[in-house]
């Protein structure tokens, strides 16, 4: 595995792969690696030859009052977990590398990005698009995998490349889960053992609202706030979201269609710790948490 750092080096060495014939893939990440990442590799691994996973703690996607300073950073770990993965390029640039002085342009993902994580964030998608762009350009992957964990971030990435004609094919990968249904994160390393005990009540809600859809009840609201009921008792907070909504547009369901696909996206504050999870189900048919 070769570990780069500067843009304009990996840039060069994507475009002479390219030249080869080879199919470049590649995972984004801001590192502090779990087996949701490597699941992506895997995922990765099986659609492109090469494989390239960029580390990057992205300022421009944090607010000020959000976890930029303390955001986990085990380069060497990462390193070491990338390349047992096989991994073949471990991009990991310097901010200053990515917005050197005078930089000033970004992307506006548009109204998708106003919503959900885009209202508790002001900012976070316009950072999430920007920089996802510009590594993209940079590493000039056929394919990039994200994980579903990241629903709307997911769908502001399709929005804003299909919009910027970027031709990288976009793909979700289902989310990686602890033995408890805890969906991983970086951020779970911050959750006190009572804490990581009672965030495996999102993961219940997520099953509760499965067994009723399953049920085949369409009321989606009514059965949204039964989840969150349910969350509620448990943290003792209600919780920043809990809602379903259309699979694409990510514009709040109501009532369910049959055949169509929604989720169910909620973020909750345990501690000082905000977690997100979602679940995704089409209308009519068995679900799949």
């Amino acid at each position: 595995m070769q570990i780069i750092t500067d843009p304009a080096e990996m840039q060069a060495i994507s475009e002479n792969l390219r030249l080869q014939h080879q199919l470049i893939g590649v995972v984004m990440t801001m590192g502090a690696l779990h087996e949701g990442h490597l699941s992506l590799v895997r995922h990765a691994q099986k659609k492109a030859g090469i494989v390239i996973m960029t580390i990057f703690v992205n300022p421009t996607q944090f607010g000020p009052a959000e976890d930029f300073e303390r955001y986990p950073r085990p380069f060497e770990q990462d390193a070491a977990l990338a390349r047992a993965a096989g991994v073949d390029y471990l991009f990991a640039p310097p901010p200053e590398r990515m917005y050197p002085e005078g930089y000033h342009t970004s992307i506006d993902p548009g109204p998708m990005a106003g919503s959900f994580e885009g209202a508790s964030r002001p900012g976070h998608f316009m950072g999430v698009a920007t920089v996802v762009v510009k590594l993209l350009n940079i590493t000039r992957a056929h394919l990039a995998v994200f994980g579903e964990k990241d629903a709307q971030q997911l769908a502001v990435i399709r929005r804003v490349t299909g919009d910027l004609n970027i031709g990288t094919m976009i793909e979700g990968a289902p989310i990686a889960r602890e033995a408890d249904g805890l969906a991983t994160s970086s951020r779970n390393i911050y959750l006190s053992s009572d804490d990581r005990q009672r965030a495996t009540v999102l993961y219940r809600a997520i099953q509760y609202a499965g067994q009723e859809t399953d049920r085949g009840r369409h009321d989606l609201k009514a059965i949204a706030h039964e989840a969150a009921s349910l969350v509620h008792s448990v943290i003792g907070s209600t919780p920043d979201y809990l809602c379903f909504v259309d699979d694409e547009t990510f514009v709040p369901a109501v009532e369910a269609v049959p055949g169509k696909a929604y989720r169910l996206v909620m973020a909750v504050r345990i501690g000082s710790t905000r977690l997100i999870d979602n679940w995704r189900f089409v209308c009519g048919e068995h679900r799949d948490a």
